[in-house]
């Protein structure tokens, strides 16, 4: 039966260690241990977590699950694998990943990313013992799979409020990791939103790749390129929804002075982004950490969730991130972000999933 729940709020810190190769991808940690148990009578021999292409060290995406399996790893005392994808890799690759932490013992199993909804199918109906869980695609139906989704557009309205009433120039710009439809959800609230607040503005947009094979979210060398486009065409605040490459928007439009959102995680609060950081105006959020956290403590619990699990504004499953303090003394715009937070919450304003 399909379950809904509140992703967790609380906020987890990440942290980046040492890759080492092995199997069909890169292991991050292998924490497993007999004498590391969960105190709940759980019997998995913890949490598998298989990574979206940029891997671990993103600062985005990919790092927010890495949150979320440490918290649980730590609060929960259970063990954790966590996985490394390769460049090029192909659709068998995912398939024998998630079997390899399946066929171990590892409970739940995650996917990052939509990349591995046909394996996780697939390796799913191999393990029905098992709780599998997807992030970012809701395509797998099955008793013992989650679909791990968020409500984008809701926070990139919020990063287009944001937008609208930081820039000084009306023209502003979105960058996007590839061209497909979840990245349009970012597009469509991000345009809303800062039309909400001046009809006329002139936004910039542009799509590094078409595919995720290309690079779109894992090369900061396409997303600075991107930027400094935007920039020159006149774009004084720039959000990107890119993954890895986002750092690469980030660092020019810092090197330019003008303003840069992030996405996913807090991007103001990562270390390899800290030179940048007084031109962070803030991030779209979305709880990737919450959901795997949310997903392992359903297992531990005896109740694994299943079906459409989906996080919203009024959920805490996505947000703005307001931790730079630069943001905080633009009082104008932090109170025009907070009214269309709570306008999205009581159903003033629906956000748009596609233009």
């Amino acid at each position: 039966m399909s379950r809904r729940t509140r992703f967790s709020q609380a906020a987890v810190a990440v942290s980046v260690i040492a890759l080492a190769a092995v199997g069909c991808g890169k292991s991050s940690t292998d924490t497993s241990s007999d004498s590391k148990k969960s105190s709940s009578g759980y019997s998995g021999k913890g949490i598998g977590l298989a990574y979206d292409i940029g891997g671990k060290g993103d600062q985005s995406f990919n790092d927010a699950a890495y949150a979320g399996f440490q918290k649980a790893e730590t609060e929960f005392k259970i063990s954790g694998r966590d996985i490394e994808p390769q460049d090029g890799e192909s659709d068998a690759d995912k398939v024998q990943r998630l079997e390899q932490l399946a066929k171990s013992g590892y409970n739940p199993v995650i996917g990052v990313g939509f990349v591995y909804a046909p394996a996780v199918k697939e390796v799913a109906a191999k393990y029905p013992k098992t709780t599998f869980g997807i992030i970012d695609d809701e395509q797998d139906k099955a008793a013992n799979i989650a679909d791990l989704v968020f409500h984008e557009e809701q926070s990139s309205y919020l990063a287009g409020v944001a937008a609208a009433k930081a820039t000084k120039k009306n023209h502003i710009g979105f960058i996007g990791g590839v061209d497909i439809p979840l990245i349009h959800k970012f597009e469509a609230g991000f345009d809303q939103g800062a039309k909400s607040v001046n009809p006329s503005i002139k936004i910039e947009s542009q799509y590094l790749t078409q595919t995720p094979q290309e690079g779109g979210f894992s090369s900061p060398d396409k997303g600075k390129d991107a930027a400094a486009g935007q920039i020159e065409k006149g774009a004084d605040v720039l959000y990107h929804a890119a993954g890895l490459s986002g750092q690469g928007v980030i660092s020019e439009a810092a090197s330019k002075k003008v303003w840069a959102i992030g996405v996913d995680s807090d991007q103001y609060a990562q270390s390899s982004l800290a030179k940048y950081k007084d031109w962070i105006l803030g991030s779209a959020l979305k709880n990737v950490g919450g959901a795997v956290y949310d997903l392992a403590k359903s297992v531990v619990d005896g109740k694994p969730l299943s079906g459409v699990v989906r996080g919203d504004l009024k959920s805490g499953g996505v947000g703005f991130a307001d931790s730079n303090p630069k943001y905080k003394a633009l009082t104008d715009v932090v109170a025009a972000v907070d009214k269309a937070k709570q306008d999205i919450i009581d159903g003033k304003v629906t956000v748009k999933t596609t233009q």
